[in-house]
């Protein structure tokens, strides 16, 4: 073998293994842009969410301000996010997404404008932060029914943790640039950055090529949304994946908004010991999900299904009692790191399990079903907080973990199906794949 032979083939074979390297959903040129693009948008998005904060306070020195704002961006987004998810599936979903990204984008280059010209009032923020729920409640639905269709279904829990990742990354980081902009460049800049980054996303839709997709749904909107809620209820898998949902985001999540009274009052070490635990819990999600990233599909989704829900519950268990009867900071903080990676390992399971069995018309309803489980966190908040204030805090997750393990142990006792619903996706994959196969051998004879 020739030298210039040896060369090539050595250069074979790193660009091979440089491409096994690469994410099995970002080897899709069209995932790719679209995940790009997202990343630029999910960033705008949390800029948006801290220097829409920042403003309120800066206007009113007032933290009651503060819980308004998320009242007013949480309400819109769980009323019409079942009506998101039925637009989803009427209308063409490209369009959906462009008009979703520069609606708000508009909005935020008004917030600008109101900032460098000195005119902001607080009802405007508070405005502005409404009509972006409302956008955000046909945003999000949107977006979970297009990008299955970017990718080879044996993709797609690498496409869920791509996007999840994206979401506990930017929740880190954006934030950190947020502030440093307002430091140093003004908040109006700090808004009109935010807002480039929703016009990215929309300009990367526009040029994405799209399969052509199927559209569900009458024309009728309540009667889609009761035929979508007919189907969810009518399937036990269904059903179970989106309580599941429910449950974190209710009672699971509840422990962010006690956080504060941990760091101050239990373990007493402050504002940025509160910043370090949340950071630890968002680099173990982080890691989590890049780690699932990395891997085409994982055949077992039962087992990280209700064993990653389990293990979450038990961790805000475990944390409840440690901080009520020996609350020590590092050990907590060990604690923290598997809080996030047990919730990223089910959640992740969960997405990706409703992704491969939902039928394509009926996908924009079922994703509208399970971003409303998601806006109802501020409302665990409350029922955490109303716990708090008679119990403590520490019992308060004490409780949420419960309910999580025990949703997910006892459905898994009692219905096969729930038990068995790894099994269940992998039917349903097979039998789409045989399909796929019957129509490519039947190709040929038609022409």
């Amino acid at each position: 073998m020739t030298q210039r032979s040896q060369n090539l083939e050595a250069a074979a074979y790193l660009i091979d293994r440089a491409r096994r390297a690469v994410p099995p959903a970002l080897r899709y040129p069209a995932y790719r842009n679209y995940w790009f693009g997202t990343l630029a948008s999910v960033s705008g998005f949390q800029m948006l969410t801290f220097t829409l904060l920042w403003v309120t306070f800066e206007l009113t020195k007032s933290p009651l301000f503060l819980g308004y704002v998320g009242a007013v961006n949480a309400i819109p987004a769980i009323l019409l996010n079942l009506f998101g998810g039925v637009f989803a599936d009427m209308f063409d979903k490209r369009r959906l997404i462009i008009a979703c990204q520069l609606v708000p984008a508009a909005l935020i280059f008004i917030l600008a404008l109101m900032t460098m010209f000195d005119i902001l009032h607080i009802y405007y923020v508070l405005l502005i932060a409404f009509l972006a729920g409302g956008v955000n409640a046909f945003d999000q639905p949107a977006r979970q029914a297009l990008y299955p269709h970017l990718i080879d279904r044996s993709a797609i829990m690498s496409a869920v943790s791509l996007n999840a990742a994206i979401w506990q990354g930017t929740r880190i980081v954006a934030p950190a640039i947020a502030g440093g902009i307002i430091a140093y460049l003004g908040t109006s800049m700090s808004f009109f950055i935010a807002g480039v980054g929703f016009v990215t996303m929309a300009m990367v839709t526009v040029a994405l090529k799209i399969p052509k997709i199927e559209r569900g749904g009458s024309g009728n909107p309540a009667r889609d949304m009761l035929d979508g809620l007919k189907f969810i209820m009518g399937n036990s898998a269904f059903s179970f994946l989106i309580a599941m949902t429910f449950f974190n985001s209710f009672f699971g999540m509840a422990y962010i908004f006690m956080m504060p009274v941990f760091s101050v009052d239990i373990l007493k070490v402050g504002a940025d010991g509160q910043g370090v635990l949340m950071g630890v819990s968002g680099a173990g999600a982080l890691a989590t999900t890049l780690i699932l990233g990395s891997v085409g599909n994982f055949r077992q989704k039962g087992l990280m299904l209700i064993g990653g829900a389990t293990a979450f519950g038990l961790t805000l268990m475990l944390f409840g009692l440690v901080s009520q009867a020996y609350p020590s900071y590092y050990l907590v903080m060990g604690i923290m790191v598997f809080i996030g990676i047990f919730n990223s390992v089910y959640m992740i399971s969960i997405m990706s399990s409703l992704q491969m069995m939902v039928p394509n018309q009926m996908r924009g309803r079922v994703m509208g079903f399970y971003g409303m489980t998601w806006s109802i966190m501020p409302l665990g908040g409350m029922q955490a907080g109303w716990i708090a204030s008679y119990l403590g805090a520490p019992l308060a997750v004490f409780i949420g973990g419960v309910a999580v393990a025990g949703f997910a142990v006892g459905p898994a006792m009692l219905n096969k199906q729930v038990r068995n619903i790894g099994t269940l996706v992998n039917q349903v994959e097979h039998a789409i794949t045989q399909g796929r196969q019957q129509q490519q051998r039947a190709a040929p004879a038609g022409d």
